[in-house]
């Protein structure tokens, strides 16, 4: 039987909903906790300030990404069977719950807020997201060092990637228009996971008319 999720999931639960709709700025604590129906006192017992909640929420959110992918990026398969088996990781990992994409694609934006030094209750976050990003960084270099990808743009490839992925599920009813369909079916998930895979695999790899490992199977 499933655990009732204490009040500290609750509160986590519902700030992650409001910051990914609304970003850090749009969001106050007192509205937190009168969602949570906790005074905003008893949050102040969880958490001292919006930037460790808002901390949290990106920590939680990485977390999540994480346990789908590192195994995949840091796994002794050669590079195009990691490639392919990371991008499904990705994007199971951002379709699995909706409110992911957007709330990173916020955060993206978000630096002003916080000045020139990133505070420390964000810091944890933000090396999280740089391992995640290096992990990938080094697939791409692996790929070319061995000559099975073509010598690209690491960062640009980088960029690329995270456009495709995240936008993709951030873009709500947008993303809808354009598919014409619901974002987070399992048959739309599917179906951009094969995309993308299909999408890196003819612009990286070397011999793109070679079968991708992943078209038909799960990434897992």
């Amino acid at each position: 039987m499933t655990g009732i999720p204490s009040s500290r999931e609750k509160i986590l639960d519902v700030a992650e909903a409001l910051f990914a709709r609304r970003g850090y700025r749009g969001v106050g604590l007192r509205e937190v906790a009168s969602q949570v129906g906790l005074g905003k006192s008893s949050l102040f017992h969880h958490f001292r300030s919006k930037t460790q909640l808002y901390g949290e929420v990106l920590d939680r959110v990485l977390h999540r990404i994480g346990e789908r992918l590192d195994p995949v990026l840091r796994s002794g398969d050669d590079p195009v069977r990691r490639l392919e088996r990371s991008i499904g990781a990705l994007v199971d990992a951002l379709a699995e719950v909706p409110t992911t994409a957007r709330l990173l694609l916020r955060a993206l934006f978000e630096d002003e807020e916080f000045g020139t030094e990133t505070p420390p209750e964000l810091q944890g976050a933000e090396r999280t997201l740089a391992g995640m990003l290096g992990d990938f960084a080094e697939l791409l270099e692996s790929g070319v060092e061995q000559g099975v990808f073509r010598r690209v743009s690491v960062p640009d490839t980088l960029q690329s990637l995270i456009g495709a992925s995240v936008y993709h599920f951030a873009s709500s009813d947008v993303g809808e228009t354009i598919l014409g369909g619901p974002l987070f079916s399992a048959d739309a998930v599917a179906r951009r996971r094969r995309e993308l895979i299909e999408l890196f695999h003819r612009g990286l790899v070397l011999r793109p008319d070679a079968p991708a490992h992943s078209r038909s199977e799960d990434p897992s």
